[in-house]
């Protein structure tokens, strides 16, 4: 054993310890929480607008400050962006994570002082609860590729600002500077297929025992790999141990990426965002990922179906009901005030509280009110896929209107790793899946409304193709697995077969 995995240990285990006892205090943590946060608030341009002054409990809370997204915060951030100071939260901002937004361009927003701790010793705590749980800290000792938005920060009044990937790199641990690839310069290429074509030249060799990154990412890594040796990853990399993984949900990428392992390799999920490190994984065995309840982050829960009505209820944890799917809102010591993230949750423990994202709050096909959203497609997905032994590599749904007097349907792009042998049986076992998991779906099918939905087969590499053709290749960007309008259907129309 090495002196870095030697050293690990006993670190893995006090913090393992802390988090445990943080699952008993949860909820005294969230209410003390909100009244740091409340403090420090009442002082800024934000609080003096709100009248955080007056404000001592979570339901005064409720009432004097509305849910907002981005587009609603975007006068604040505005000041910020001009140089104004105590406007969110005191001083001015550390860093801008700069994301990209479907509906508001791109988006900054701030990490403080305060809260960078939360980014850091989110993904810390997850890597130290694996190693005190399975005992494996040897791949502390092996090289590690983060991969990584760049390095290279622009600056906006001052504030160096970048991918939250990018700002996270500055904060490496040095003690694992020496273990982490790729290099300084190969990481600041911004185009992501160059990028990625050097990040394979320099790891092809190396002993690498952590991977990191978004799944659609990790594959396309593992891919490029494979091409050019000609060999499965864990022939490439005996040693690799772990791949740390978050962003989008794992499930429906995870039977392609463990073929191309190869070989055992353990996963260890998280929930990070600009916004905060969320949640992670925090056992070998039970479901769901642990929320991170005393990092700064105080959150409320919407049920999901009401995230848009003008007046919706809003949650505590301590209100919070095991299979809800709830719209996740957060305020925090970034200087973000009852801040809509965009994602929904769904609690599988309270004692303690763990849970599984379900979707994004806008990507759902509601065409005709069904309100399917983004859980129950991939479910239906991945139960069909077992059942006729394809694989997937990416996909996104639809609605079909315009169908020259048929009935409308969902209209599903998939690109397969492979296919099943015989496609209206494929698309008829998701669709009567669908319709055991969705009633309203159910019903608009046996009422008439719409018929069963319709598979488009795309070509290989279809998705890289279209994101490459929308400037959104790599990083971290995603693509919607749900939509209410044509726009990327219609763009994939291009790599249909």
């Amino acid at each position: 054993m090495k002196i870095k995995s030697f050293l690990a240990k006993p670190y893995a285990s006090i913090v393992q310890n802390r988090v445990r006892k943080g699952m008993a205090t949860a909820l005294a943590d969230q209410q003390a929480i909100l009244q740091q946060l409340l403090k420090y608030g009442a002082r800024t341009a934000f609080g003096r607008d709100h009248h955080l002054a007056n404000v001592k409990t979570y339901e005064e809370y409720k009432q004097a400050v509305p849910i907002r997204d981005y587009e609603a915060f975007r006068g604040y951030i505005d000041k910020i962006k001009e140089g104004q100071a105590e406007v969110l939260w005191k001083g001015k901002p550390m860093y801008f994570a700069k994301t990209s937004g479907t509906t508001s361009g791109v988006k900054y927003i701030p990490i403080t002082k305060e809260s960078i701790p939360n980014h850091i010793n989110g993904a810390k705590d997850a890597l130290l609860c694996y190693m005190a749980n399975s005992g494996n800290a040897a791949f502390a000792d092996g090289r590690m590729i983060f991969l990584t938005g760049s390095p290279e920060l622009e600056r906006i009044a001052g504030i160096p600002t970048g991918r939250l990937s990018g700002i996270s790199n500055h904060f490496v641990p040095r003690y694992l500077r020496s273990n982490q690839l790729p290099s300084y310069e190969n990481n600041c290429i911004e185009d992501w297929e160059t990028k990625l074509d050097k990040i394979v030249e320099e790891t092809i060799n190396q002993d690498m025992t952590l991977i990191s990154g978004i799944p659609p990412w990790i594959q396309m890594y593992f891919d490029w790999l494979t091409e050019r040796s000609g060999k499965k990853i864990k022939e490439l990399f005996p040693n690799l141990q772990v791949i740390a993984h978050g962003g989008v949900n794992f499930e429906p990428y995870k039977a392609r990426l463990l073929d191309s392992l190869g070989g055992h390799v353990d996963t260890i999920e998280t929930f990070p965002a600009s916004e905060g490190f969320f949640a992670f994984q925090d056992t070998l065995d039970e479901e769901g990922l642990l929320l991170n309840t005393n990092a700064g982050i105080f959150y409320e829960f919407v049920p999901a179906g009401e995230i848009f009505n003008d007046n919706p209820a809003r949650l505590s944890l301590a209100d919070v009901k095991v299979g809800e799917n709830y719209a996740l809102v957060i305020s925090s010591n970034a200087g973000l005030w009852a801040y809509n993230i965009g994602d929904t949750v769904r609690f599988v423990s309270t004692e303690p509280y763990r849970l599984v994202v379900t979707g994004r709050t806008k990507h759902f096909i509601s065409a005709f009110g069904e309100h399917v959203i983004g859980e129950e497609v991939e479910q239906a997905l991945l139960h069909s896929a077992m059942e006729q032994h394809a694989h997937i590599t990416e996909f996104t749904v639809a609605p079909q209107i315009n169908t020259n007097g048929e009935l409308p349907y969902h209209e599903w792009f998939i690109e397969f790793e492979n296919a099943p042998g015989n496609i209206e049986a494929f698309a008829k076992t998701i669709d009567e899946e669908l319709r055991r998991k969705n009633i309203y779906y159910n019903d608009l099918i046996t009422g008439g409304i719409l018929q069963p939905l319709k598979i488009r087969q795309l070509q290989e590499q279809a998705f890289i193709s279209y994101m490459r053709s929308v400037g959104k290749l790599g990083g971290q960007n995603k693509v919607p697995r749900l939509s209410n309008d044509r726009a990327i259907a219609d763009a994939l129309l291009e790599w249909t077969k």
